[in-house]
């Protein structure tokens, strides 16, 4: 397998002379697919019960799943020196390849078309734990293999970025926060947008706008060799010109692949450059406490030149009439 051959070279790199790892995005990226671990070394790759017994004697330095459990990690019963196998797998993940871009692409239209489908239901009267039901169904009917998250925020939740869905009823004139993040043919994405339940609060339609700018800023920022820290500032200006640069989100979106969370970071201080093949969830988001918040969701990926979006681009702000 071509990624163990590049992997070995990373290992070798690094002095490390085995990798164990569980059932985890870096197990998968290395073609694991049973309940136990996957062991590789300088010659020897394989899934296996009992990973102690595939590590070389004398090996000094052995990098570990960062998912594993103590007991696993005293199971391996090694006198070598444990370090975490991202330091050797992260950077291989970093750009992802034509099949993996394929099953983002597939991903990000399952969310969308999730969220797409929010339009359609009936949201007067319905609490937001109802309306968060209704879309893990349609989740799982669009063939997600694992959701990660479903949240409906209406009111002044949607000002509460951890917010879980709760029996607060929907209304008239409520702001209303939807997502879904989930998994599809292996590969995570997620869609959030932002509607207005009959009509708008007052001045909500131009909090929506300052983010939605702000997404539209993240995605220009987006270019080969630049560090992940400019797309951030992108937003991060559009924000701040609007005057509601306190009430932003620490963090204007992540990498995506594997797993629903993954580098590079879009802060303000992540120096990772830039890179064809890297997929990107731009999430912007104001939060006012006590009123309202809006972030939306998308996948970008980094190609040589233009960034390609995986959906389509949120429109000015939806207003539900049901």
């Amino acid at each position: 397998m071509e990624r163990v051959g590049a992997v070995r070279v990373a290992m070798s790199a690094a002095e490390v002379d085995a990798l164990v790892l569980r059932p985890s995005p870096d197990f998968r990226f290395l073609g694991g697919r049973g309940e136990g671990f996957l062991v590789v070394t300088r010659e020897n790759y394989g899934e296996t019960g009992v990973p102690g017994a595939l590590i070389p004697a004398g090996a000094r330095r052995v990098g570990v799943d960062p998912e594993m459990r103590v007991r696993e990690l005293f199971g391996l019963s090694v006198d070598a020196e444990l370090v975490p196998a991202g330091a050797v797998l992260a950077p291989l993940r970093l750009a992802k390849e034509p099949r993996e871009l394929d099953a983002l692409e597939c991903a990000a239209a399952a969310a969308a078309g999730v969220v797409a489908r929010a339009r359609e239901l009936r949201w007067f009267g319905a609490t937001e734990r109802d309306m968060a039901r209704r879309l893990t169904v349609a989740m799982l009917e669009s063939g997600c293999e694992e959701i990660l998250g479903v949240q409906v925020a209406a009111g002044e939740h949607t000002a509460v970025p951890t917010h879980r869905p709760t029996d607060r009823v929907i209304n008239p004139g409520d702001a209303l926060q939807v997502a879904v993040r989930g998994r599809w043919d292996g590969y995570c994405a997620e869609v959030a947008r932002v509607f207005a339940v009959a009509e708008p609060p007052e001045d909500f339609d131009a909090l929506y706008s300052v983010v939605l700018a702000a997404q539209n800023a993240a995605l220009d920022g987006v270019r080969q060799a630049l560090p992940a820290a400019a797309v951030a500032r992108s937003a991060q200006s559009m924000i701040e010109e609007s005057g509601y640069g306190q009430f932003a989100a620490g963090h204007y979106g992540r990498g995506v692949g594997l797993s629903g969370d993954e580098p590079p970071h879009l802060t303000p201080s992540d120096s990772t450059p830039l890179t064809p093949g890297m997929a990107l969830c731009l999430e912007p988001a104001v939060y006012l406490p006590d009123l309202f918040g809006a972030r939306l969701a998308d996948v970008a990926i980094c190609t040589g030149s233009t960034p390609r979006r995986l959906t389509a681009p949120p429109p000015t702000l939806p207003v539900l009439d049901r």
